[in-house]
């Protein structure tokens, strides 16, 4: 019972939606469906008073009904393709509010700990597909099925009249109909939440095969061959789904036909002899026909709307599920002030989820206001878990962040980012201008040249920006071109690695406001001379400011204020670069590691070189 009230429930919400998305036009769709149900009904009594009138030789009376039974016709005709756009245009506004709706939420969901759990990504793939078309199914539907109850309410009347008996047959045969297409629906469903990870792989191996960012390294290693028949296998598993469920539907479908059948032609043999027998008039038998067929229809239009209803429902409750999920973080309505002391982590302990072992073990680092703290350490230390937790992607399992004495979670999460400036590793190459690929790290600076250019400046990138076709307003990307322009490159160009890292850079210190500047590996894909230029830049406009350096390349961290230590969660050593490479320890080896290879390059540069 529960989930039947649920499904009444979305139906409700569903409703509701659809008057939100236009009520003048779910007013006119509600006066078609109540006219469009009555027209089967007066076709058969029109074509029966005609009949019966030519019978009994009245012409003018045959003639009227004919010019009434004509105009139903042109209702006939035209309601159709009224009801069709009135739907589509509700369609297309119910897509839109329900793309809002669903994106409105998924913009509030401030961590990452929802996008990475797998269940919550399997109701994504399911709430995309609830689209407003989809929906629209759901509420055209309803429109169908009062269309349909109108139509076989009068039409089993009609029938009642001239046979009790078959009135309650043909109702009694729908029977079966409207419960197998209800089963068919839940397994439809069903089937595509079954088939929803072997859906979303496909799309991933197939997106290896064609995206540009993969097909480099898919191409120079062979992969084309093996991922395609990764593609195809998953592909195979979605349509062993789909053709089962088929298989079914014929079946079924394929016996409910032929009962009806029978029914009908059943009760044609009736009329017929009742005809003959000279209980039923010619026109009656007209009549009765006309009813028979259009009571079946209307009963499979029905059991077909309520089964779509339905399944569009199930669909929908994923919607409402992604839409109903509750934020990471609870709401905070503390506040914020300028960094003044610093950035303080209490005891911090963190893993993903009860599952996972832990990332942070007891870990105790303060940033001191206006100092340059560097964070090295192998790979799986905790260096990018760190980031995650200084930008609250993610809170302290246990523990405690503190910005001036203030624990980080009492603060509205919008309010900390907006004082947090961030080069991520992986940063974004977005298809966007080089003006706005610098300024959505500022919104309020999309539009303003001078402040892009200085930041621009900063990541040494303006020079080559300001030589592109169109400037700043050039396009960074060549996937929206026609094929007509195919071969102008004004209509976009694509940047190496290291430019791109240096316009992620330019977004990143186009944050004026960002009093803690967090860098990770902000020289990765830079050759020797544009990192030493770029390190160089950023020393002088980190002055003053509270930075975070993380970086593989020790070299350029000797100059940070402190330097620290990650080893399995914890801080094993910090202090500057003399203090560490004194002490002997984990920094020492690694810096001696990396200068030995540097000698060793070097070494064997000055040997070549002998005569």
């Amino acid at each position: 019972m529960t989930g039947r009230f649920e499904v009444v429930r979305l139906v409700g919400v569903a409703v509701g939606l659809c008057w939100r998305a236009g009520r003048g036009r779910c007013l006119m769709y509600l006066a078609a469906t109540v006219v469009g149900g009555l027209l089967p009904t007066a076709t058969a009594w029109f074509t029966k008073f005609v009949v019966d009138a030519l019978m009994a030789g009245q012409v003018t009376g045959a003639v009227r009904w004919a010019v009434a039974l004509a105009a139903v016709g042109v209702g006939t005709g035209f309601l159709p393709h009224l009801s069709r756009f009135l739907r589509s245009e509700l369609d297309r506004r119910l897509d839109l509010v329900m793309k809002d709706e669903l994106y409105t939420r998924l913009n509030g969901l401030q961590g990452l700990a929802r996008f990475e759990d797998p269940a919550f990504r399997n109701d994504l793939t399911m709430a995309s597909q609830a689209s407003g078309a989809s929906l629209g199914s759901t509420t055209a539907g309803l429109f169908d099925i009062a269309r349909s109850l109108i139509t076989i309410v009068s039409l089993l009347a009609t029938l009642s009249v001239m046979s009790p008996l078959m009135a309650v047959l043909v109702a009694a045969a729908a029977v079966p109909a409207l419960l197998v297409h209800l089963v068919l629906s839940r397994r439809h469903v069903t089937m595509l939440a079954t088939i929803s990870p072997a859906t979303r792989r496909q799309i991933f191996y197939s997106s290896l095969i064609s995206d540009l960012t993969a097909v480099k390294e898919t191409r120079m290693f062979g992969l084309g061959d093996f991922l395609k028949g990764r593609m195809l296998d998953e592909l195979s598993v979605m349509h062993r789904g789909e053709r089962g469920l088929d298989r079914r539907e014929f079946r079924t479908q394929s016996l409910l036909s032929l009962l009806s059948a029978g029914v009908a032609g059943g009760g044609l043999v009736w009329a017929v002899s009742a005809a003959a027998a000279g209980d039923l008039s010619v026109g009656s038998v007209t009549a009765f026909a006309a009813a028979v067929t259009g009571a079946q229809g209307a009963l499979v239009g029905l059991a077909s709307g309520i089964a779509g209803a339905y399944q569009a429902m199930l669909l929908f409750r994923y919607h409402r599920n992604v839409v109903a999920t509750p934020d990471d973080f609870p709401s905070a309505a503390g506040e914020i002030a300028p960094l003044r002391k610093g950035i303080e982590l209490h005891d911090v302990w963190f893993r993903y989820s009860d599952d996972h072992p832990w990332v942070l073990r007891g870990l105790d680092l303060t940033l001191s206001h206006g100092s340059s703290v560097a964070l090295v350490g192998l790979n799986g230390a905790g260096k990018s878990t760190l980031i995650k937790l200084l930008c609250r992607f993610y809170d302290p399992t246990r523990g405690a962040i503190l910005w001036d004495g203030v624990d980080i979670r009492t603060v509205p999460v919008d309010e900390l980012r907006r004082r947090v400036g961030v080069l991520f590793q992986d940063y974004m190459c977005y298809d966007l201008t080089a003006a706005e690929n610098i300024g959505v790290g500022d919104l309020t600076a999309l539009t303003d040249l001078p402040r892009l250019r200085a930041a621009a400046r900063l990541a040494d990138m303006d020079a080559q920006l300001e030589k592109l076709p169109q400037g700043y307003d050039t396009l960074l990307s060549r996937i929206f071109f026609e094929n007509s322009d195919e071969d102008d490159p004004q209509t976009g160009v694509v940047l190496s690695g290291g430019q791109w890292q240096r316009v992620a850079l330019a977004r990143t210190l186009l944050r004026e406001s960002g009093e803690l500047l967090i860098l990770d590996e902000p020289g990765s894909g830079l050759d020797a001379d544009a990192e030493h230029e770029i390190h160089q830049r950023l020393r002088e406009h980190r002055s003053g400011r509270t930075t975070l350096l993380v970086s593989h390349r020790l070299g350029v961290v000797r100059d940070s204020d402190v330097i620290v230590v990650l080893e399995d969660g914890r801080v094993v050593e910090q202090g500057t670069h003399d203090e560490l490479t004194a002490a002997g320890g984990q920094y020492a080896r690694l810096f001696a590691l990396q200068a030995e290879g540097y000698r060793t390059t070097d070494e064997s540069v000055g040997a070549s070189a002998t005569p």
